[in-house]
């Protein structure tokens, strides 16, 4: 009874937070209280304890610091360098931004698409690029690299696997899933992108002129006799965002963020902790240049992530985990069982919480990954990847115009109906290696 009821609750909060405005995360946190509390035994103290208070550093310290980032200028300076780079060429831009949004993911911003999508939107209506692709450039990069050992997505997998009793392999971890969004992205630019190859007469002008003014921005010249300024002068890519000059808060905040990076993949500092201290410095640096810095951390996915998690526990604690878990080895097969999970994660993960389907997914095969009969890091590597319109996808609300629902609809199917193939097709135990 109690296996039973803590199911249905699952199943409620996932679907109440599909069709109310009402944070999964809340949801969780009352389920794990009614189910762990009432229905299962469980004293409120333990379910307290089970608050994880490591991830909640990491998620609320790593959107602090790209707060700052972003709101000091920093992420601009970034993306103004990177656009430089490509000289206005607009199938380099489609990939410029797949690495520029994949380059914010690794180093630990959740929010990479999201804060990427005005100005890759704006990019793609300048330059004529297919929405769509430059919508899923944008979106693949930053899951690509959703599993740096610096990102929520990472650490929360990192340990998952840990508490397992496996051996983590972070550097396999990043590798596996960046390959293959890379891969998608080009069948995706095969499709969308090959008239990008053929450049526009604008920017064969922004070409030829990007080596004499090395990447400075084009100005009007006057015709010669005119007196007046030539109106078929390009401006170039950086425009779009303007020109952001380099300071001491800056600096300060790539330093910083280059030590996050560093400090956790080399020397395995707490990146939770690591980012918060980061964050305060740079507030004491300018702090009253910005003000209530602290709304712009995203507080809705603390909630979540912590809230699943907490429920997460509170299902191993009274068994229901492991029951799930026992019931798919009954299946027959593994990999059958591999295969309806994925299906079950790809879909319920394109209308809800990817890192919340992670959470509860996860555990579930952790009986046929400790038989040997899954190989664990190829099962949890080749994750299927949400598609546009989970929470990691730019919103169509950033330029509505240049925004192809329909055509979103169609490859957030393709995404859902392909990757769990893809991923179970690899979980074979002889090609990854298991516990």
């Amino acid at each position: 009874m109690v296996y039973a009821i803590s199911i249905l609750a699952l199943v409620l909060i996932f679907t109440i937070a599909t069709k109310v405005p009402i944070n999964m995360g809340i949801l969780a946190f009352a389920g794990a209280f009614l189910v762990g509390g009432w229905v299962s035994g469980i004293p409120i103290d333990d379910i307290v304890d089970a608050f994880p208070g490591d991830i909640f550093l990491i998620v609320a310290g790593i959107t602090l610091l790209f707060a700052i980032a972003k709101a000091n200028g920093t992420i601009n300076i970034i993306v103004e360098s990177a656009l430089r780079l490509v000289h206005g060429r607009r199938w380099a831009l489609v990939w410029m931004m797949f690495l520029l949004s994949g380059a914010l993911m690794a180093l630990g911003s959740p929010m990479a698409a999201g804060m990427l999508a005005p100005i890759a939107m704006r990019l793609a209506g300048k330059k004529k690029i297919n929405p769509l692709l430059m919508g899923m450039a944008i979106n693949h990069g930053a899951l690509g690299c959703a599993f740096s050992p610096i990102t929520i997505y990472g650490a929360f997998v990192n340990g998952l696997i840990k508490s397992a009793g496996y051996e983590a392999n972070p550097l396999l971890l990043f590798i596996v899933p960046f390959a293959l969004n890379t891969l998608f992205l080009a069948v995706l630019f095969a499709i969308y992108g090959r008239d990008l190859l053929h450049e526009l007469p604008e920017d064969r002008d922004e070409i030829t002129g990007a080596g004499a003014s090395s990447g400075a921005p084009t100005r009007p010249h006057p015709s010669p006799g005119s007196g007046t300024a030539s109106a078929t002068a390009v401006l170039p890519d950086v425009d779009v965002i303007g020109h952001t000059p380099f300071n001491r808060e800056r600096a300060a905040t790539l330093i910083g963020i280059l030590l996050l990076a560093v400090g956790s993949v080399a020397f395995n500092v707490d990146v939770g902790v690591s980012s918060i201290c980061i964050s305060t410095v740079l507030l004491l640096m300018a702090p009253k240049k910005m003000p209530r810095i602290e709304d712009k951390v995203a507080w809705p996915a603390v909630v979540l992530v912590c809230g699943m998690l907490t429920y997460m526990t509170v299902l191993k604690q009274n068994g229901t985990l492991d029951f799930l878990g026992d019931a798919a080895t009954h299946l027959g097969s593994p990999l059958a069982a591999a295969l309806i999970l994925l299906y079950a994660a790809a879909i319920i993960s394109a209308v809800g919480s990817s890192i919340g389907t992670l959470g509860i997914a996860l555990p579930l095969a952790a009986p046929m990954l400790a038989a040997g009969e899954l190989g664990a890091l190829g099962f949890i590597s080749r994750w299927p990847s949400p598609p546009p319109s989970s929470t990691s996808a730019p919103s169509p609300r950033t330029d509505p115009s240049w925004w192809p629902r329909p055509m979103s609809k169609t490859v957030n199917g393709s995404n859902a109906a392909s990757w769990p193939t893809a991923a179970w097709s690899c979980s074979s135990p002889r090609w990854w290696p298991g516990p």
